[in-house]
């Protein structure tokens, strides 16, 4: 500022040589942004002319003009040249001059006029500032607002700044000053025009550091009008909510009531009612709708009012198929519409100050910060809502849901929604998450829903759940182990390999098959060969051979290990192995050391050290599933750790129902009938000897 001679400087803006005012200019706009500068300069009479270049110059000389008031502005000062004549220059610019550099300087100015404070003036100051100082420039231009829209496609970064800058400008004005009935129309006017769709692509840019303040603040302005929309009570009163539910009514092809006729004579009059359920079979609770908007407000009957709208056959067909079910088991449009604004609501926190979202841009650099802060999908509102609300259809009809239903298939698409629009990355192209809404399997979604409520009980109950969970698989593996128990109990048939050298005489087999079965006392293992199998399983009688239980010492298999857990195995041949083989160990005595006893029959009298161990028995399973059963019911009756991963996960999904069961509180009616539940049965003629068959043939 030494440098400059303030006086030199203003008398050279007032030359009739367009160089000398050019250079001029040129020095001013870089050193006007300093206030005491500022000062000197106005006290020197410098505003008259700069206002003047501004309303007659042209080319460069105009654009450093525009450039040096609108850092004039931003200091506040200079506010006593602006006038309706200024204003309209600027507009007509902005629509009819094609050079970047005037455009980014009379968006400038503009982005100040409209911002500056209007409040306690008098009413002929006021329609300087704010958006009513526009106004009467735009009737003349009318194509202001499509020329400042299309400014957003512009491959200038700074200029799509400068052009949104203001938009926001004037969108923050019109919802604060504008009257009820004024801004809507004004919002409605820049969506018509494509506001939404080109900053949406400015936010999926690369270039997302050079325009994140405006996008931010538009961000947030977003929130502001879903919060002013929400804050507005339905109201039968006014024309414009009484037309919304209007619509939504017609939309729905009503149905008139019954028709009352009465004879007289040859004529016939008749008279037409309402539906008795003119909104319930809409999914409202009752026939007084606005009361239901209480929560959401008018941002709820916009939503319901634009999928109405916009996907009326769907609507209609149905509100068809649903006249057709009883009343509890229709699916609730309203009500589910209502449910999906608010999860979105509460998804996108739109109750959360835009200045917090401002201060988070301050305090993030990098661009992985930026993907977080910017929601692009929040500005398609009204797509996210419709897909939600298609899901929530989709999942009421796959579930065959009731009206006690809802709130738990709400819940599910809050989860559903928060997975797919909350995991959507800044990038990711709005129809990409539509299809994902759409096809998101059910069954996925319960898997999510468990895994979130065991995080969230995790959180809160920490040991206490890990403590429950250790209780459960103890419970799990009693309960399997008693399955598996009832499987020996209940005998099989197994295959016998006469030709096998490698067993003892006495083990070798002399006819083609044998049946097994553990006595009822569970003490003993009975068998017996065969030559065929027979239709029905053999007495326990029919069996000539037995082994004491007490004698064996191990039972082992030919059953490979499972790669992925070294302490399971699965049922699976081992290689080079001819079939699937369990073979039971135990200690037979012996006489004077040498030769074999029957080694079938009871215990034998005498110390472990005297006795040899040998092979008591071989079994030749026809399945794999015969397989697990056997092998892990000879071990656990043994009381061993059972090995095959079959069993291992029968006791792991028998643990998790349990744990899945006491965190959502499921009645047994509920997860076991859909329809009428039976009666409980007797307890006449039971005895102890009983159990559950939950699985079947597992």
């Amino acid at each position: 500022m030494e440098s400059v001679n303030v006086a030199e400087l203003v008398d050279r803006l007032g030359s009739e040589e367009d160089a000398v005012r050019k250079m001029a200019v040129f020095k001013l706009q870089g050193n006007i942004g300093d206030p005491s500068f500022a000062d000197l300069f106005i006290t020197e009479g410098g505003l008259t002319r700069l206002r003047y270049l501004t309303l007659h110059a042209s080319g460069n000389t105009l654009a450093y003009s525009l450039t040096s008031f609108a850092r004039l502005l931003e200091v506040d000062k200079g506010w006593e040249c602006v006038d309706q004549e200024l204003v309209e220059r600027i507009v007509e610019l902005i629509v009819t001059h094609p050079l970047v550099n005037i455009l980014r300087g009379a968006m400038s100015i503009l982005v100040s006029v409209v911002s500056h404070p209007h409040t306690g003036l008098n009413p002929a100051e006021s329609d300087v500032f704010g958006f009513r100082a526009l106004k009467p420039a735009i009737a003349i231009y009318p194509q202001f607002l499509e020329m400042l829209v299309s400014r957003l496609s512009s491959a200038d970064h700074a200029l799509c700044a400068n052009a949104l800058q203001l938009i926001n400008s004037l969108m923050r004005d019109s919802i604060t000053y504008d009257s009820e009935t004024e801004w809507p129309k004004f919002i409605q006017k820049l969506q018509d025009l494509g506001v939404i769709r080109a900053v949406y692509v400015l936010m999926q840019d690369s270039a997302l550091q050079d325009l994140a303040p405006p996008l931010l603040e538009f961000q947030s302005l977003t929130k502001v009008l879903l919060r002013k929309w929400r804050d507005i009570p339905l109201s039968q009163d006014k024309p414009e909510h009484r037309r919304a539910l209007k619509g939504i009514h017609l939309a729905s092809n009503p149905a008139k009531g019954p028709e009352e006729a009465t004879e007289n004579g040859d004529d016939t009059r008749r008279s037409k009612r309402h539906h008795p359920e003119k909104w319930r079979r809409l999914g409202f609770e009752s026939e007084s709708p606005v009361a239901e908007f209480y929560e959401m407000g008018y941002l709820g009957m916009m939503d319901l009012a634009d999928y109405v709208r916009s996907h009326q056959d769907e609507f209609q067909k149905m509100l068809l198929e649903q006249s057709t079910k009883p009343s509890r088991q229709r699916c609730p449009i309203a009500r589910a519409s209502l449910a999906v604004t608010s999860i979105l609501y509460e998804h996108f926190e739109v109750e959360k100050s835009d200045m917090d979202d401002s201060k988070n841009y301050m305090l993030m650099e990098s661009r992985s910060s930026l993907d977080k802060l910017f929601k692009p999908l929040l500005l398609h509102w009204t797509r996210l809502h419709v897909a939600g609300l298609q899901a929530f259809f989709r999942m009421w009809k796959a579930t065959a849901a009731e009206t006690e239903d809802l709130d738990k298939l709400v819940e599910m698409v809050r989860i559903l929604i928060e997975s797919v629009v909350g995991g959507a990355g800044r990038t990711k192209d709005v129809q990409d998450v539509e299809e994902e809404l759409a096809n998101y399997e059910y069954h996925r979604l319960r898997e999510l829903q468990m895994e979130l409520l065991e995080l969230t009980y995790e959180d809160a109950w920490g040991q206490h759940l890990r403590q429950v969970r250790e209780e459960l698989h103890h419970e799990a593996l009693q309960f399997v182990k008693e399955q598996r128990i009832r499987c020996l109990l209940q005998g099989a048939w197994f295959s016998l390999d006469s030709t096998s050298k490698s067993e003892p005489a006495s083990t070798r087999s002399t006819g083609s098959c044998q049946y097994v079965q553990l006595s009822h006392n569970r003490r003993y293992l009975h068998f017996g060969e065969f030559d065929s199998m027979g239709e029905g399983a053999p007495e326990l009688d029919a069996l000539p051979e037995k082994i004491d239980l007490s004698i064996v010492s191990s039972v082992v298999s030919n059953i490979s290990t499972n790669p992925d857990n070294s302490s399971s195995a699965t049922v699976k041949t081992a290689p080079r192995q001819a079939s699937t083989k369990i073979t039971i160990h135990g200690y037979a005595q012996t006489s004077n050391g040498t030769g074999h006893s029957k080694s079938h029959g009871h215990a034998r009298t005498g110390s472990r050290s005297t006795q040899k161990e040998t092979v008591l028995l071989t079994l030749r399973p026809a399945s794999h599933s015969v397989a697990s059963e056997w092998l892990d019911g000879l071990l656990m009756i043994l009381n061993q750790q059972p090995i095959t991963s079959e069993t291992t996960k029968l006791i792991d999904l028998v643990g998790n129902y349990g744990l899945k069961i006491r965190l959502l509180n499921v009645r047994f009616d509920d997860a076991a009938f859909a329809g009428e539940v039976p009666p409980v049965p007797a307890r006449d003629g039971l005895d102890e000897d009983y159990y559950y068959d939950v699985f079947g043939g597992v």
